[in-house]
């Protein structure tokens, strides 16, 4: 019998690319044949993302071209647009199959079902969803480092987001699952685990048994073949005297620490529903600090946010010149129906949006460069992950543990998914 081919394509966070993957591997697994996307397939898969404007309209953007591609082809809407607009998508043509959030375990039964009954809507309602929807993956695209998703869902609302409402409250996955999969990536030859999820820091909370994020990287650290250990985006206040010496105990660490800002500013973070002051988040950065040696700190800022004045604005800057991060991610605010912020007044123009992007932008480019200074001549460990060809010559690429892209000529030894020490 002839193998159906299915195509998948991926919209947004380190969540839905794991998702995905795990996705397309149990369909390998019940007979299909993964082509590329603008390949002719019977199935095509579009994990959706819905974390802003752009994001949805590029989400019914892939799932129409998915329908040109092959229009007696089965089009499937996954994710977290499909759960949020789940009637829209439902109604349009182009679009057979939606599935939710927490429906990505039942996709192989789902197909086969909707070729008998053509049923075609899968959603579940998340805000009630009491359990982790356990996904695996045995591998990944990326050839060295492996993300794992264990934690999903968000009890923060933020007064931008509407991830809460796509994802549901928090749930995490089991220690022992997590460990499972772990292993099994060690044993296929990866070195360093990402750990990833909605709100990582939430990770165990709902459990109460006491076993929360500290726990669960502690556990992960004893795993034989992994030598390094990477979080995902951390709430500042899960940055404890307690958590940070601890970790900073743990070889396997990497000291890079991704904690979400989005202002620098009170007033804003007071708009936005964030629970800290600018102050309180800068004190974290300090212990940091002051445990680990010179650690890569990186962000997210959200320019733009409603009422947001020229003279917050101001306060986001100073206080991006005083933390210094390594790497801020600049977004502009978008405009999403269903949050609070969406009725707020004062709206910033797009124009000005663009105006403070840009000058966040040159700040982070002098940022990344003066902090990559600071490591000019020192040995660091590199862990290369890829071959690459620039001005006719071969290179090696890869990370340091602060995640700093180093790149090395091929002098004939094969250094993918090797740890070595470099000078820079």
């Amino acid at each position: 019998m002839k193998k159906k081919k299915v195509a998948f394509h991926n919209l947004g966070c380190k969540v839905n690319a794991y998702e995905t993957e795990a996705m397309q591997q149990m369909l390998e697994k019940r007979g299909y044949e993964i082509v590329p996307f603008d390949s002719p397939a019977d199935v095509y898969i579009i994990n959706t993302c819905t974390v802003t404007n752009i994001a949805d309209r590029k989400s019914r953007q892939m799932l129409h071209r998915a329908k040109k591609l092959n229009p007696q082809a089965i089009v499937v809407a996954a994710g977290c647009y499909a759960q949020a607009a789940g009637e829209e998508l439902a109604a349009d043509e182009a679009v057979d199959i939606v599935i939710g959030n927490n429906r990505k375990k039942e996709l192989a039964d789902i197909l086969e079902e909707y070729e008998q009954s053509r049923e075609a809507c899968h959603l579940l309602d998340v805000a009630h969803a009491p359990e982790y929807e356990t996904l695996s993956i045995a591998k990944t695209a990326e050839h060295t480092r492996a993300y794992i998703k264990v934690q999903d869902g968000c009890n923060q609302f933020c007064s931008y987001c509407i991830i809460p409402y796509a994802r549901g409250r928090i749930r995490s996955r089991d220690l022992g699952d997590v460990l499972d999969e772990v292993r099994t990536l060690a044993e296929n030859g990866y070195q360093e685990v990402v750990l990833t999820g909605i709100h990582l820091s939430s990770y165990g909370k709902e459990k109460n048994d006491g076993v929360g994020l500290l726990q669960l990287i502690e556990a992960v650290h004893e795993v034989d073949g992994i030598r390094r250990i990477r979080l995902g985006s951390l709430e500042p206040r899960i940055i404890t005297e307690e958590f940070a010496q601890k970790i900073s105990r743990l070889p396997k660490i990497c000291p890079h620490f991704h904690l979400s800002l989005q202002s620098g500013c009170d007033a804003t973070l007071k708009r936005m529903n964030r629970h800290y002051t600018a102050e309180e988040y800068y004190e974290k950065c300090v212990l940091l600090r002051s445990v680990f040696d010179d650690p890569a700190l990186t962000t997210d800022v959200i320019v733009g946010f409603p009422g947001e004045t020229e003279e917050e604005f101001s306060q986001t800057v100073a206080f991006l010149e005083k933390v210094k991060f390594y790497e801020t991610h600049i977004f502009k605010y978008s405009r999403r129906r269903g949050t609070r912020a969406a009725a707020m007044e004062n709206q910033i123009p797009e124009e000005t949006k663009s105006e403070r992007s840009q000058v966040l932008q040159e700040l982070n480019r002098r940022n990344m460069a003066a902090y990559e200074a600071r490591f000019k001549g020192r040995q660091v460990q590199v862990l290369f992950e890829e071959k690459t060809q620039r001005d006719g010559r071969e290179y090696y690429c890869g990370h340091t543990r602060e995640y700093i892209s180093v790149t090395v000529p091929n002098e004939g030894q094969d250094l993918r998914n090797k740890i070595c020490d470099c000078i820079l």
